[in-house]
């Protein structure tokens, strides 16, 4: 029989594999699939093998005829056709074909570390400017728990065991993890690539851990041994101007570590506040007025990006250098580090140990900040020193529309439909008043006599 392709294409097939021979080995194998694929069917060294020449019709009926000439070629020669290395043997046309066959099924039912990148990288990248720490997260505890796994076969229960599982890390950290699972899966359904997130009806109280409630507000006496201690801590200079500039200013952690020249106009600073369920509803500019304290605290602004640039080196696909400021988490942790009321917590057992003694003694030793460099304040965090501003400016006697102006709270109500008042007059005078309070507390006058809190700096070691 000669085969034809009229013949080959003719070939239906069966419930099982059957195969169909034209002479001296050459033939086609027929899969239930419907696949053809020709073959070459050869005896060596008392072994009966078989050889795969190609998909049908990738590979044309005289291409297949060709490939088993130089196997039979092969096979006279006393060589194993297979081992011989013909560049065809491994089908490179099937290859690419089931290679874009898996990327198009990953795109339509990906992992969840697929997922954990395209929503980095899709939204996240995009829609905030903390995206950075939801990487971070994903990183740590979602992809090694479920990366592997389908997107679409994660269950309320998975999540809540992952939850469970995050016992004693703190609840700031259970809440924040599970906020990022539940963007990422809410991601995954407006993109169809699930119907349904599997992060619902989670409640504080219940399954999520309920939020202190933060009313820590630092006293006048806190706020003296906060700024004049400060500069005798193991802080370096940067974060240490961050957390004064926090204090001084009002403004949120993050938006002060990631303050930039481009933002400052003589005496204003002006910025778009962090992303909240309040500033997503009316985006608008936020202006501060920078006292001469503040400035001084800023320092020189020429030739510069960020005010606070990053110590990192980050280099883009291009190898070229990412201009970035220093985080919001390593304020947090400076800080945290350098207050004599910080407890370190033990490690869960649950958290593996290191591989071995030879590789700890071989690390780097944390450096250890000696007790009498710390602050003694009770624990507060950089968001404390907002609250502390926001505090003792009201004390001062200005009211609750100028403090939230400072703090760029929206006005409430009918009036913050009415009321398109800046207040920048107002904030101004509330600002030189907050700094001249600031000078009396560090005096300990009631002058009101203007105090540099730049004053007795040491240098960190």
């Amino acid at each position: 029989m000669k085969f034809t392709d009229k013949y080959i294409s003719n070939l239906k097939p069966q419930e099982k594999m059957f195969q169909v021979r034209e002479s001296e080995g050459f033939g086609v194998r027929v899969l239930p699939s419907g696949l053809r694929i020709f073959i070459f069917v050869y005896t060596i060294a008392g072994k009966r093998r078989q050889m795969n020449l190609g998909d049908y019709p990738d590979v044309t009926l005289a291409t297949a005829r060709a490939r088993a000439a130089d196997a039979r070629k092969a096979l006279k020669h006393g060589k194993d056709p297979q081992a011989v290395g013909f560049e065809w043997h491994r089908d490179p046309e099937r290859e690419k074909r089931e290679a874009a066959k898996a990327e198009a099924e990953e795109l339509k039912n990906p992992t969840v570390a697929a997922l954990a990148s395209d929503y980095i990288e899709k939204y996240a990248k995009k829609h905030k400017s903390s995206w950075e720490e939801d990487q971070r997260i994903l990183n740590k505890d979602v992809v090694p728990a479920w990366g592997k796994r389908k997107a679409k076969d994660i269950t309320r229960r998975d999540v809540l065991t992952l939850l469970e599982n995050m016992e004693g890390r703190g609840n700031g950290i259970t809440t924040n993890t599970f906020k990022i699972i539940r963007r990422m899966f809410r991601f995954a359904v407006k993109q169809e690539i699930i119907t349904t997130t599997p992060c619902y009806a989670f409640e504080r109280g219940d399954e999520l851990p309920r939020p202190v409630s933060k009313e820590r507000a630092l006293s006048e006496e806190e706020v003296k041994a906060f700024l004049t201690g400060i500069d005798n801590t193991a802080i370096s200079e940067e974060i240490r101007n961050i957390l004064k500039l926090i204090l001084i200013t009002g403004q949120r952690p993050g938006e002060v570590t990631a303050m930039h020249t481009s933002e400052i106009s003589g005496k204003w600073w002006e910025f778009t506040p962090k992303e909240t369920k309040i500033t997503k509803e009316i985006p608008r500019k936020q202006r501060i007025y920078l006292t001469d304290t503040a400035l001084a605290l800023i320092g020189d602004t020429k030739g510069k990006g960020y005010i606070f640039p990053s110590a990192i080196t980050k280099l883009d696909d291009n190898d070229n250098v990412i201009d970035d400021c220093i985080t919001e988490r390593a304020v947090s942790g400076a800080l945290r580090r350098n207050l004599l009321t910080h407890e370190v917590k033990s490690k869960p057992a649950t958290w593996k140990k290191a591989v071995s003694t030879a590789k700890n003694k071989s690390k780097r030793k944390p450096f250890v900040v000696p007790e009498e460099r710390k602050l003694d304040i009770a624990k507060f965090t950089p968001h404390d020193l907002r609250r502390t501003c926001a505090t003792l400016i009201s004390e001062i006697g200005y009211p609750d529309e100028v403090v939230d102006a400072i703090l760029a709270h929206l006005k409430k109500g009918e009036i913050r439909t009415y009321n398109k008042n800046k207040y920048d007059k107002e904030k101004q005078a509330a600002m030189q008043a907050w700094e001249r309070k600031v000078g009396s507390i560090i005096s300990g006058e009631a002058s009101g006599k203007v105090i540099s809190i730049q004053q007795g700096k040491k240098k960190t070691v």
